[in-house]
């Protein structure tokens, strides 16, 4: 057929249409048959000439930088005076650019690799903030069964609590684990030696298994677990409306199992993933006996409130925990506060922002601890027995009188007659819009001539010196009750 294409174009002069017409093929399978390094030549001649003299300057730039992009060296060769299209450049660099590495079809045993990674997508909101959405993905490399957990960031914690729920949910642990150079794996690296996170050490000699590292920039190492966010990004995330993130991995976890996990098996297409994971399920390392602790452990020390601060909210403490060092244990779901090891409160995570999380314990702790420190002090005990004489000294103060003395005065009013007795007269004053302490002084001292009960004088200690040290000893009262029992 290519024979017969050539020899209709070049020696019968056909045009392409006229050829695809008559041998019923497209113009571009046409076009392929014909092209050669004469008519290519010819074909471009007219097109390219503007790029003849960016050539070596193209050539040098592919051979340092092979992967760079025909629209940068557009924007290159631009400043230096190219005044050709875009598709006359992408045409070149397509020729000039050096052939690809070939890779070989990484194979491996049931149970023996995974490969995992982070993904960014994107940001939601959560409230009054803005929050980046990540999902960890771990993919087992014979099977291809995957786990994928989102979260609101891709700290330490959240990359082993992902690992620990992943475990969970295949049933065991693979025997090596892929990464590339992220942060949260590696500390340092040169060359072949890398000095991985003690937190992840410590995950892997717990569940058995032993981080590996990609090459730097050989992602094909890891290409299973990337695949697998290509197929996360296009099947199940886009065009997915986000609500809360409990909600969002619960999807996450049900497309999983309804349409990740029921695709074909990418080494045979007469099976699926589902059943293959069957098969591997058996061979992965069994589970510990106890969960690896994931918690993020941060240590404060509490200020003068009953609230300490944390990614943007503050969460409440009882009041023995003021100004005193405390360690937050923070999880995705919930913030533990501890104290000595020992939890004194626990509260749900809030991704919102500027969020006060309460515990309305806590408070009332507070205010049982104020009335408390109220009642030591004169006017605290004034203004727990008789609340009405705080109306009673913002009228005075208004009226220029001393707050000092006018409470002085109440005090004693109270020790004379009783809660009862002043509140009822503080009413009647402000009734008769004489808020003064010798108005409500006077009502008092009326009262007890209508009583006709005998005056209340302040005992002149000048006169009667023998009653400064007077000491009362209290009794027990039950004894009094006794007095009144009779004898069978």
């Amino acid at each position: 057929m290519i024979v017969k294409i050539r020899h209709l174009f070049f020696a019968e002069h056909w045009k392409i249409g006229t050829i695809a017409a008559q041998l019923e093929l497209h113009p571009d399978t046409v076009r392929r048959a014909l092209e050669t390094g004469q008519f290519n030549r010819a074909r471009h001649e007219r097109s390219e000439g503007l790029l003849d003299p960016f050539q070596d300057f193209i050539k040098a730039t592919l051979k340092q930088y092979p992967r760079l992009r025909a629209t940068r060296i557009f924007q290159m060769i631009q400043t230096r005076g190219y005044q050709g299209s875009v598709s006359q450049l992408r045409r070149t660099v397509s020729t000039l650019r050096p052939a690809g590495e070939a890779f070989l079809q990484l194979r491996t045993f049931p149970g023996q690799e995974a490969q995992a990674d982070w993904a960014h997508f994107g940001e939601v909101g959560i409230g009054r903030a803005r929050r980046r959405l990540s999902c960890f993905v771990i993919t087992l490399s014979y099977s291809r069964a995957l786990f994928l957990s989102f979260f609101f960031d891709q700290g330490l914690e959240n990359l082993l609590r992902a690992h620990v729920d992943a475990f969970d949910e295949f049933g065991g642990s693979v025997r090596n684990i892929k990464y590339d150079n992220m942060k949260q794996v590696v500390l340092h690296r040169r060359g072949d030696q890398a000095q991985f996170h003690p937190r992840l050490l410590e995950l892997a000699g717990h569940y058995h298994f032993a981080p590996q590292l990609c090459a730097p920039g050989r992602g094909n190492e890891k290409g299973r677990v990337e695949r697998a966010i290509q197929f996360i990004r296009s099947s199940f995330f886009a065009a997915r409306p986000f609500t809360t993130l409990e909600d969002f991995n619960r999807q996450a976890r049900q497309w999983r199992d309804q349409i990740a996990h029921l695709r074909q098996w990418p080494e045979d297409n007469s099976r699926r993933v589902e059943d293959v994971f069957r098969e591997e399920q058996p061979r992965l390392l069994p589970l510990p006996a106890h969960r690896f602790d994931c918690e993020r452990m941060i240590s404060i020390r509490s200020r003068k409130t009953i609230y300490v601060h944390f990614d943007l909210n503050v969460y409440s403490i009882p009041p023995s925990a003021i100004e005193r060092p405390l360690t937050l244990a923070v999880s995705r779901e919930q913030v533990r506060i501890l104290e000595d090891s020992e939890e004194i409160a626990r509260h749900r995570r809030c991704w919102d922002r500027q969020q006060v999380i309460e515990d309305p314990a806590h408070r009332q702790a507070l205010l049982e601890e104020k009335r408390r420190a109220l009642g030591s002090s004169p006017s605290g005990r004034l203004r727990l027995a008789v609340p009405e004489s705080e109306t009673l000294l913002d009228q005075a103060f208004h009226r220029g009188e001393s707050i000092g003395r006018s409470t002085t005065q109440l005090v004693q009013l109270l020790d004379d007659y009783g809660p009862e007795q002043l509140r009822s007269a503080i009413q009647l004053a402000l009734e008769r819009e004489t808020p003064r302490v010798s108005s409500v002084a006077y009502i008092l001292n009326q009262r007890r001539r209508l009583q006709r009960l005998r005056p209340l004088h302040p005992v002149q200690l000048h006169r009667r010196p023998d009653l400064a040290d007077l000491h009362v000893q209290p009794h027990n009262p039950d004894v009094y009750d006794g007095l009144s029992e009779t004898d069978d």
